[in-house]
């Protein structure tokens, strides 16, 4: 199965996209609420006149929410570096989006700091959560933590809260802060003061990516977004009270690292399809990582699997998956790629490749890069683009047709050196009516509705 990137182009309209991939993509859609993943498009894109999001005709957007403007709740300015976000139902059919800021230090607008929801005054990312009527009007929009650190993606717990993943390892010191950043962090949309500012430490300090947590076990599954070798591991994280509810991943647990016995780097893997039995799970020696970086660490004679730009992640159906962005043999990987799936059955301990993307003559890196993702209610999977040129967001179908379901116009830059800020974030709201997604630059929140069915 594949989609050459003349085909993409001539369903799109798209000047500069493309995809290319293989793979058994039926399997990503486990888990859906549909049990046939919709095998065409919306159509072609219809130019934006207010030049910021290209739709297919019978779609419509809702600006919700932009950097700079003023937080509904009084406590400063909406932070910018809109990333990873997640809704979650409330009462009387309202829904709260809970949404991360990937600020580092350098951010142009932090999440302001606002007391008992602070981790570090010295950090400028966090979460704030938008509160949505069921038109998508904004009934509210406050702070639900402060004072961490490049807040990347993250993943919704089975108890309807958030969990919010720091893509960093700085410690206290560095970068003018003062406390050790590393950590995933739980947010309560609804009532974030019930969760705080608590980093939960036992599920490791290492540059978070995104989470997915087994609804039967509770067991929370990892990804590191490390950027230079070795690259990340894929985690998964034993609770000593698995899903006991709000505040219980605090009670501790085990941490571990994937082995993948005689791979040591995932990105060797190039047919899709391939599978591996007997994965095997490595007690992770030192999680805070006080000496040493977990991903440096000794994992033993046998070592330990290593994967470039390990980001997206979800559950499923029975199993887990998680993407590579990209691979690149010259920083260093076992080959390249531009991006892969891979799906991990714990009741199986099977790991399979699923999907490929490129590479191939027709499709340039970085701008075909897969990110955040997301299944569709409706059926099929919902993948951001973070590359150069116009970002997407793209629907990927049961039998292999990638179609474009968004493409963001041009935003910064100038017409003679345009720019795209990447999409980010896709998420949907608990009734499947509406696509929630994010503009990283300048920070937008959009909702996205039409006939998605």
């Amino acid at each position: 199965m594949s989609a050459t990137r003349r085909q993409i182009l001539s369903r799109t309209g798209a000047s500069v996209a493309g995809i290319a991939f293989t793979g058994a993509l039926s399997e990503l859609f486990a888990g859906s609420a549909s049990a046939a993943p919709r095998t065409a498009g919306y159509g072609p894109l219809v130019p934006d006149p207010d030049g910021l999001l290209d739709l297919p005709a019978g779609f419509r957007y809702k600006v919700l929410s932009r950097q700079g403007d003023p937080l509904r709740s009084g406590e400063g300015l909406v932070p910018g570096n809109h990333d990873g976000m997640g809704a979650f139902a409330g009462r009387r059919g309202r829904v709260h989006l809970v949404r991360n800021h990937e600020n580092r230090v350098t951010g142009k607008i932090a999440v302001p700091t606002v007391p008992g929801l602070t981790y570090d005054p010295a950090g400028k990312g966090g979460c704030t959560v938008l509160e949505l009527d069921g038109r998508n009007d904004v009934l509210g929009e406050r702070v639900a933590i402060a004072g961490t650190a490049v807040n990347c993606a993250g993943g919704p717990t089975p108890w309807n809260t958030w969990l919010t993943c720091e893509e960093t390892e700085d410690r206290a010191g560095t970068n003018g802060y003062t406390k050790d950043h590393g950590f995933i962090f739980e947010v309560d949309g609804a009532d974030p003061r019930r969760t705080g500012a608590v980093p939960l430490t036992a599920m490791g300090r290492f540059q978070h990516e995104a989470i997915a947590v087994d609804p039967r076990s509770g067991i929370v599954y990892e990804t590191e977004d490390a950027f230079e070798r070795p690259f990340g591991l894929f985690y998964r994280f034993l609770p000593e009270k698995p899903l006991g509810g709000t505040g219980s991943l605090r009670a501790g647990g085990a941490l571990e690292a994937m082995r993948v016995p005689g791979v040591p780097d995932l990105s060797a893997v190039q047919e899709a399809g391939t599978r591996f039995e007997g994965i095997e799970w490595v007690p992770v020696p030192d999680p805070l990582a006080t000496g040493t970086p977990v991903r440096h660490q000794d994992f033993g004679p046998k070592g330990i699997t290593h994967a470039q730009k390990l980001e997206g992640c979800y559950w499923g159906g029975r199993a887990v998956y998680f993407v590579s962005s990209f691979a690149r043999a010259k920083d260093g990987s076992a080959a390249t790629h531009f991006g892969q799936v891979w799906k991990y059955e714990p009741h199986r301990r099977r790991l399979t490749l699923v999907v490929v993307f490129g590479p191939s003559t027709d499709v340039r890196l970085p701008g075909e890069s897969p990110d955040n993702i997301c299944l569709a209610p409706t059926g099929g999977l919902m993948v951001c683009e973070d590359g150069d040129g116009a970002q997407h967001v793209f629907g990927v179908s049961g039998d292999g047709e990638v179609y474009a379901v968004a493409r963001g116009a041009q935003n910064i830059g100038t017409p003679e050196a345009p720019e795209w800020g990447e999409f980010a974030g896709v998420t949907f709201s608990p009734d499947g009516s509406t696509m929630y997604v994010n503009c990283y630059t300048p920070g937008t929140t959009f909702a996205v509705t039409g006939p998605w069915c």
